[in-house]
C-alpha cells in the first residue's frame, strides 16, 4: 500500500471511545479518564491514525516543563499489531517532531519505553532518541516494570550562541520577501 493510505485525525469526544478502546488493546498499561479528558484538549499533540480509512493507531503528548526546560512528552505512539512496519508510526513521530520543530521552543521529546520493548527502543533510535535514564519499578502492575527514558534533543531557535546571526539572517529575507509580495 502506498503512503497516501496513511491520515492522521484530531481525537473529539465523538471518537474518544475508538482511543480508549486501541490504548487498551495496544498498551500493556491503562489510563484513567484524566488522561482521556486532557488529550481532548491536546489540539495537534493527540492523533488518531486511520489506515484506509480504519482507526490503527494514535499519538498523544503533552507538554513538559520540569527541571527548567520545556519537553515534549510522548504520552502514547502505538499501532495495531497487524498494521505495524508500514510506516503509519512514522507518520505519527514525524507529525509531532514537525510540531516541536515549528514550535521552535523545546528542549526536546522524551517518552517512557519498557525495558523488554525491543521494537519500539529500534524504532525511536532510528529517529536519533537515545537512552538516557532508567527508572526502576516505574510500572505498577506489570513485569518487567522498569522503563527506559528515551530522548532526542532538539535545537531551540533563540538558545545556541551562534544562532542568534542565523536568526538575524532569517529575519532579514522574511522582510525583504514581505515587501516582494506588496508591490
Amino acid at each position: 500500500m502506498t503512503r497516501s493510505s496513511i491520515e492522521l485525525g484530531d481525537v473529539t469526544p465523538h471518537n474518544i471511545k475508538q482511543l480508549k478502546k486501541l490504548n487498551t488493546v495496544v498498551f500493556p498499561v491503562s489510563y484513567n479518564d484524566k488522561f482521556y479528558v486532557d488529550v481532548l484538549e491536546a489540539g495537534e499533540l493527540a492523533k488518531l491514525a486511520y489506515y484506509n480509512d480504519i482507526v490503527v493507531g494514535a499519538v498523544c503528548c503533552r507538554i513538559d516543563s520540569t527541571e527548567n526546560q520545556r519537553r515534549l512528552y510522548i504520552m502514547t505512539l502505538g499501532c495495531l499489531s497487524p498494521y505495524r512496519r508500514l510506516g503509519i508510526g512514522t507518520v505519527m513521530f514525524e507529525h509531532i517532531l514537525n510540531y516541536a520543530e515549528n514550535d521552535g521552543n523545546f528542549d526536546s521529546i522524551f517518552l517512557h519505553v519498557q525495558i523488554n520493548n525491543n521494537g519500539a527502543i529500534e524504532f525511536y533510535k532510528k529517529f536519533g532518541f537515545e537512552i538516557v535514564d532508567t527508572k526502576e519499578q516505574y510500572y505498577k502492575r506489570i513485569e518487567p516494570a522498569d522503563a527506559h527514558v528515551l530522548q532526542k534533543t532538539l535545537r531551540r531557535k533563540n538558545t545556541p550562541p551562534n544562532s542568534h546571526h542565523q536568526n538575524h539572517h532569517l529575519t532579514n529575507g522574511a522582510v525583504n520577501e514581505k515587501k516582494e509580495r506588496r508591490t
